[in-house]
């Protein structure tokens, strides 16, 4: 059994699902939960992120080796990111204008 596939199991045993109520809100077989939890079927990233929405935590958690997810939830850290992030949408909404006024220049020389 691969990590992926034991982090799923741990998950659906905390819950108290069978791997039967399981694949049915996954709308898919029972064998093919099976596999999926077993290892013998690698998961896409679609199936991925709709099996962390169900057991309601990130990819990450499913992924990772227990003991091995960082999380960084420091608010100055947090802060920090967050102006970044701001500073970059404002400068891609500054290049967008400069876009639209190129291609009106454009449009209107033509």
């Amino acid at each position: 059994m691969n990590i992926i596939g034991k982090n799923i199991r741990q998950l659906r045993q905390k819950n108290g699902w069978s791997q039967g109520e399981v694949a049915k809100r996954l709308q898919i077989s029972i064998p093919a939960f099976s596999k999926i939890e077993t290892g013998i079927t690698d998961i896409n990233i679609s199936r991925l992120d709709q099996i962390a929405d169900l057991f309601e935590v990130s990819t990450l958690d499913i992924i990772s080796e227990e003991g091995n997810v960082q999380r960084s939830y420091d608010p100055a850290e947090v802060t920090i990111l967050k102006g970044k992030l701001a500073s970059q949408e404002e400068e891609i909404i500054k290049l967008q204008k400069k876009v639209i006024d190129f291609y009106e220049e454009i449009r209107k020389n033509s």
